[in-house]
């Protein structure tokens, strides 16, 4: 094993390399000038907790800052020698780890996904908000249907969300990977909650997941837009907010048990 092997693998370097990554996104994030879209989407989410906040990979390191302080919120992160060193700076950022990998074609038992999905399931019911990427793993852009399957199982919804700064560089990464710099415009963009009620099937959990990908692009685009001055953040318009209050009753209906049905009246 060559010597830089080694070095990768130091559990005193890989600390080291979580703290600086760390300590340069708190860096990026009170250096830049964000602007949240829409403005009162804690509001909502107070209202929601706990929820399931879905990124893109690439654009989700500066994820950890989108919480509120007081809320508990865990992160799904991968088991590899990078996945380390982003658990490393999770942690030093208030976000507790979970370590697994994501579903890839659908197969949840590679690389502790079956325990990391059932913490997840766990976390959540325990009140714990849980963010997680959502692409297939080494896809870009295409949503998995592990986060909606959680979502169903759950009973919680899913916040997509972007976080995009003017003053970045993208790199040629298979997820288009993008460092945000320091001292930049920014935005931080929710996507409408998604529910997903028990009852979904197969079909079904393809329509949400569909829906999914959709908000994430559709979020990232804003975001990119408001940082880099084309748009303007926005509040949910009143007929935006009632759909989205129907859809939690509608899915939450799924969930209840079915009222006793009335025997015959006592002779």
């Amino acid at each position: 094993m060559s010597f830089l092997k080694r070095l990768a693998r130091s559990e005193r370097v890989r600390s080291a390399a979580g703290s600086l990554l760390a300590g340069y996104l708190r860096l990026v994030w009170r250096t830049g000038r964000f602007q949240l879209d829409p403005p009162n989407i804690y509001d909502y989410a107070d209202e929601n907790l706990p929820v399931i906040f879905a990124m893109w990979h690439g654009q989700h390191f500066l994820s950890p800052f989108v919480k509120r302080p007081e809320y508990r919120a865990a992160v799904l992160i991968s088991r590899s020698a990078d996945g380390e060193m982003n658990a490393i700076a999770a942690e030093k950022l208030g976000v507790r780890t979970i370590r697994g990998s994501g579903d890839h074609k659908g197969e949840f038992a590679r690389k502790g996904g079956v325990s990391a999905y059932f913490k997840m399931l766990e976390a959540l019911a325990d009140g714990e908000t849980m963010a997680l990427t959502a692409d297939v793993p080494k896809v870009a852009k295409r949503a998995g249907l592990g986060i909606v399957m959680l979502a169903k199982q759950s009973g919680r919804p899913i916040l997509p969300i972007a976080v995009a700064t003017a003053r970045r560089i993208d790199l040629k990464s298979w997820d288009k990977a993008s460092v945000n710099l320091p001292f930049s415009r920014g935005a931080a963009v929710a996507a409408a909650p998604i529910w997903v009620p028990a009852h979904a099937d197969a079909a079904t959990l393809e329509i949400y997941r569909k829906q999914v990908e959709a908000a994430l692009n559709a979020a990232t685009e804003r975001a990119y837009a408001i940082a880099e001055g084309r748009a303007k953040p926005e509040l949910w318009s009143q007929e935006v907010v009632a759909g989205l209050m129907a859809a939690r009753e509608v899915a939450a209906a799924t969930r209840r048990p079915p009222a006793p049905v009335a025997g015959p009246p006592d002779a």
